[in-house]
């Protein structure tokens, strides 16, 4: 499979996606924004595009910031999901899935940074790509947006400061609002590029400290994206094939 990542920030890093797709040997592309590089222009050429997360909201103009084009990259999501390819955002990533739709972002009701549990909606238990999560997953956490919802969308989990952690989109397409894909060197990137806001961690419900974000495990959660991640890539090849 080829895989192909649009990251907005070097800190903003594909973490255990990236990981899970060098285990498997495939194909990996790069768009990295905030170095000037393209988005993808031949949408046919990749199976799975993973659109990362960012200090931007989809209402950031070119203005605000130069390198990102959220309406550009709104046409490359809406072209990979008419071509039926697998489509995932995270944080940032599943907001823009969402506008691409139609549905506007929204401002979650808590920001939460850290690691904090999230719960399974009746829909996502008894989704089969969600069967291992469980009914509570603790999962990593970074924001304070969240994407919106499509009349199709059915919200898979929830957590008690967000109502929307992740989305399916349809059968290929998901939201993230959560960051499964943390591990400690992403971590380490984001508490140097994240000072202000933890500074503040003791206002707010669900922000860690750096050092309780440092003392967290990422394993089993990161354990548990790849799950998903291999029964999602054998449900898009087994379509692919019809």
């Amino acid at each position: 499979m080829h895989i192909h990542f649009i990251i907005h920030e070097d800190f903003e890093a594909p973490g255990a996606y990236e990981q899970w797709a060098k285990m498997h040997h495939h194909t990996i592309s790069y768009s990295r924004v905030y170095l000037g590089e393209p988005l993808p222009d031949k949408i046919d050429k990749i199976d799975m595009l993973i659109i990362m997360g960012g200090p931007q909201s989809p209402a950031t103009s070119k203005q605000q910031c130069p390198y990102f084009d959220s309406l550009a990259e709104q046409a490359s999501i809406l072209s990979a999901i008419k071509s039926q390819k697998i489509v995932i955002g995270v944080c940032l990533g599943s907001q823009l899935i969402g506008e691409a739709l139609g549905a506007p972002h929204g401002h979650s009701p808590e920001k939460e940074i850290g690691k904090f549990p999230i719960t399974l909606t009746e829909i996502g238990q008894n989704h089969p790509l969600f069967a291992d999560f469980g009914n509570s997953l603790a999962v990593g956490h970074w924001h304070n947006d969240m994407p919106g919802l499509t009349k199709e969308a059915q919200i898979i989990a929830y957590s008690e400061g967000c109502p929307r952690q992740i989305v399916a989109y349809d059968q290929l397409v998901y939201g993230f609002q959560c960051h499964m894909e943390l591990t400690h060197a992403v971590v380490e990137q984001l508490i140097a590029h994240s000072e202000n806001d933890l500074k503040e961690a003791a206002k707010f419900r669900f922000v860690d400290t750096p050092d309780q974000l440092r003392c967290h495990d990422y394993s089993e959660m990161n354990q548990k994206l790849f799950g998903f991640l291999d029964k999602l890539s054998l449900n898009y090849l087994s379509l692919i094939k019809k």
